[in-house]
């Protein structure tokens, strides 16, 4: 998943359990994709709203309008977005893309709050604002980083050395803003969108597990077959605690 993304919102997984076959006598064999959906069943939990008073020019560039701590976005009909879906196993080697994966810094608010990248591609992290931010990262794999763009217009890159589930980015000086990298060593992973959907294109054919991460629901698991060529649907669920 690469490029810039910019939802209305600051807007599972997959386990390799058997090695896929990409190759037969020599003949190729047709990619396949996955699709999927993820819903959350029950009354979801509220997204608490973003006191900026700490920071009066924070405050004024969101005059006018409230602004949400987007941990949990649930559609009226259950959709959930910002869900980090990956593929898990050995995958035979794949061109990095050359784009860059971009988070932005809009009005004291990353966004988006949730993307994925291959270790090796470039990660910008742009500084809109014209005040004082600074980005730092908390890894358990040697992603990390920790740096200041005191200026709008400022662009710090990063590319990732180990692949991680899930990296956390947040901002010294402004403890609300908050948000998710998942680095992986192949290219089938993707986020949900606003209406809850994900698609992983280009899967050898085989069987896998699927993973579903959330950062406030947790993960999800399940095993889906995609044949040759064809479509696999692997739909996730979650649930209000009792």
């Amino acid at each position: 998943m690469t490029g810039r993304c910019r939802a209305a919102f600051r807007t599972f997984a997959l386990v390799c359990l058997s090695a896929p076959a990409f190759a037969q006598s020599g003949a190729s064999v047709r990619p396949s994709t996955i699709v999927g959906h993820v819903s959350f069943a029950g009354r979801p939990p509220g997204n608490p709203i973003i006191r900026m008073g700490m920071d009066p020019k924070c405050a004024d560039l969101n005059r006018g309008r409230q602004v949400i701590q987007e941990q949990a976005l649930v559609a009226a009909d259950g959709s959930v977005a910002n869900v980090f879906v990956r593929l898990e196993g050995t995958f035979p080697a794949t061109a990095v893309p050359r784009e860059a994966v971009v988070i932005d810094q809009q009005s004291c608010v990353y966004a988006p709050r949730v993307v994925g990248l291959r270790v090796g591609q470039r990660l910008q992290i742009r500084n809109d604002d014209a005040l004082l931010h600074n980005v730092h990262s908390s890894s358990a794999s040697g992603n990390s980083f920790n740096v200041g763009q005191p200026a709008a217009g400022m662009v710090f890159e990063f590319t990732p050395k180990s692949p991680e589930v899930m990296v956390k980015l947040g901002c010294d000086l402004h403890r609300w803003m908050i948000a998710f990298v998942g680095v992986m060593s192949h290219p089938y992973f993707a986020v949900t969108d606003v209406k809850g959907q994900f698609r992983i294109a280009q899967v050898p054919p085989g069987t896998y597990a699927i993973k579903a991460w959330h950062e406030q629901f947790g993960e999800r698991s399940l095993n889906v077959t995609v044949k040759p060529g064809a479509t696999a649907q692997a739909d996730f669920s979650y649930a209000a605690s009792r």
